[in-house]
C-alpha cells in the first residue's frame, strides 16, 4: 500500500472513532481512562500536538472540540457525570498499568 492510501485509511478510521465517540456520550471519559489509558481529551491533546508539529497552533479547547463535536465545557454541562468513588478507585489503580 503506497503513503497516500495509508494516511487516507488513518484519517478514515480517526474520523470513525471521534463520530463513534460523539454518538456514545453514555460513555464517560474516566470508564475510557479506566479501561483504556485515553479518552476524549487525549484524543483532542494529540491533535493539537500533531498540529504543532507540522507549525499550527491551536489551543487545548479548540482541538478538544474537534473531537467533542462541540466545545468541551459545552460537552461536559450536556453529558459528563461525576464520577462515583468506585471510578475513582479504579482510574487510580489502572493508572498502574497504563503508560
Amino acid at each position: 500500500m503506497d503513503d497516500k492510501t495509508n494516511t487516507e485509511l488513518e484519517a478514515a478510521v480517526f474520523r470513525r472513532l471521534v463520530a463513534h465517540l460523539r454518538d456514545r456520550t453514555d460513555v464517560q471519559n474516566i470508564d475510557l481512562m479506566i479501561v483504556s489509558g485515553f479518552c476524549r481529551n487525549c484524543l483532542g491533546d494529540w491533535y493539537r500536538e500533531a498540529a504543532a508539529e507540522k507549525g499550527i497552533t491551536m489551543d487545548k479547547d479548540e482541538a478538544r472540540g474537534l473531537v467533542y463535536g462541540m466545545p468541551p465545557s459545552e460537552w461536559k454541562k450536556r453529558h459528563q457525570k461525576d464520577a462515583t468513588p468506585e471510578q475513582i478507585a479504579a482510574f487510580e489503580q489502572s493508572q498502574k498499568t497504563h503508560s
